[in-house]
């Protein structure tokens, strides 16, 4: 038993001072730099600027004729449901469905919510609100937006 204790120690020894040789080798045996890239870019990470939950560009156009008409969107009629398009659609929704958000812009769980109810009281929405637009918000949201083709 005492001579197999001793070959470890030996053996752990000798890995020991080798390790400890290699570590103040310098740079010529060191391992290259990695130059992978990072699994995550800025890009990745910054949230969409057009939300358009569903909507053909034309859809989206007609949503954002009726908010130029009532509720003070001043950017472009482009189909492109945008922060501008979502802040006035926000000031709709915390006017008369209940949204408490602020009015930025993104479209949050909270905005969803409201207008989910806004599209269960006239639109044909039947699910939960729960802030999560799914097939069935998106569906009275295509509804809305098809209704709103008179203000262009």
């Amino acid at each position: 038993m005492r001579g197999l204790t001793r070959t470890l120690v030996g053996a752990v020894t000798a890995v020991g001072i080798t390790a400890g040789s290699l570590a103040g080798a310098g740079a010529a045996l060191a391992a290259p730099a990695s130059t992978t890239e990072p699994a995550v870019t800025s890009e990745a990470v910054t949230p969409l600027a057009v939300v358009n939950l569903g909507l053909s560009t034309t859809q989206a156009t007609y949503a954002q004729c009726w908010l130029r008409q009532f509720w003070g969107y001043t950017g472009a009629v482009d189909g492109q449901l945008g922060t501008n398009s979502w802040k006035a659609f926000q000031r709709n929704l915390k006017a008369h469905w209940g949204y408490t958000g602020a009015i930025d812009g993104i479209v949050g769980s909270g905005t969803v919510k409201a207008l989910q109810r806004l599209l269960k009281s006239s639109w044909g929405y039947t699910g939960a609100i729960d802030g999560i637009a799914g097939s069935g918000t998106q569906a009275a949201f295509k509804r809305f937006a098809n209704a709103c083709s008179s203000w262009c």
